[in-house]
């Protein structure tokens, strides 16, 4: 751990959606671990301001912002009020995604189409902005999160479905290279990063109860444990370093070998 100014991404404002709770909170710590200075997004306010305050414990700078980012005018506001913080993103993360659809032969319209609002159109809104701001600097990190799911989720499809789910974030991998081959000319980064089976505090005990299923994501994962959110924070501050500034378009999985 590196703090005050002499980490891994020492100096750079790191922009986090989904910073309230599990991989986003995570992720917003580890980059302010190594250095990073912070703005935080996300719709709930107590967990924003328990991030907030393990960032500030780290006495690194964090803005928090109350913000749908699936909506076109708040991420536009909420870029101007980072900017204006800030002056500059060094680095962005699109860490906001979830919701549940069931199998594909009851899913109602809706969900799907929240689904894909929730996990892909946030990408696109963030991601069209920042790079408006990285270009004119030729200089900048993204980072989307994708997932295992991309490739379908054995567990997930067996029991529960999720197509939807599983859908949005195949679209991340390609939306994630395609991005990285237009802003390459510009010095801007673009890669994401797949999870496994990851256990946070909220799908715990969800995640524990499939442990004993034959097709449960133990049993499924080569390494026969879940994942920690640090695992995935410590994926994405490699890709937004220094240290990974020749790679870009890739989508780095961190599932245990599945």
């Amino acid at each position: 751990m590196n703090v005050n100014g002499r980490g891994r991404v020492s100096g750079k404002v790191a922009l986090v959606t989904g910073a309230a709770g599990g991989l986003g909170r995570a992720t917003a710590v580890r980059l302010a671990e190594e250095g990073a200075s912070l703005v935080i997004v996300d719709t709930d306010a107590d967990g924003s301001a328990e991030t907030e305050r393990l960032i500030r414990d780290l006495r690194r700078p964090v803005t928090s912002v109350l913000a749908d980012v699936t909506d076109e005018v708040a991420v536009k506001k909420l870029f101007a009020t980072a900017l204006d913080t800030h002056d500059r993103i060094d680095i962005l993360i699109n860490n906001v995604g979830g919701g549940t659809s069931g199998h594909i032969w009851e899913a109602k319209a809706e969900d799907w189409d929240f689904i894909i609002r929730l996990n892909l159109r946030s990408a696109f809104l963030c991601t069209r902005e920042a790079s408006g701001h990285m270009r004119s600097r030729k200089a900048g990190r993204i980072v989307n999160l994708s997932s295992g799911a991309r490739e379908g989720t054995p567990w997930t499809a067996y029991y529960t479905g999720n197509a939807a789910y599983a859908a949005s974030k195949a679209a991340i991998h390609g939306f994630t290279r395609h991005v990285a081959l237009e802003l390459a000319e510009y010095n801007i980064a673009v890669n994401a990063v797949a999870p496994g089976p990851i256990e946070t505090e909220k799908n715990s005990k969800r995640m524990r109860a499939m442990e004993a299923l034959e097709y449960g994501p133990v049993r499924a994962t080569p390494l026969r444990r879940l994942g920690e959110p640090i695992d995935i924070a410590n994926a994405v501050l490699y890709l937004a370093s220094d240290e990974a500034k020749y790679i870009t378009g890739t989508t780095l999985a961190v599932a245990g070998g599945r």
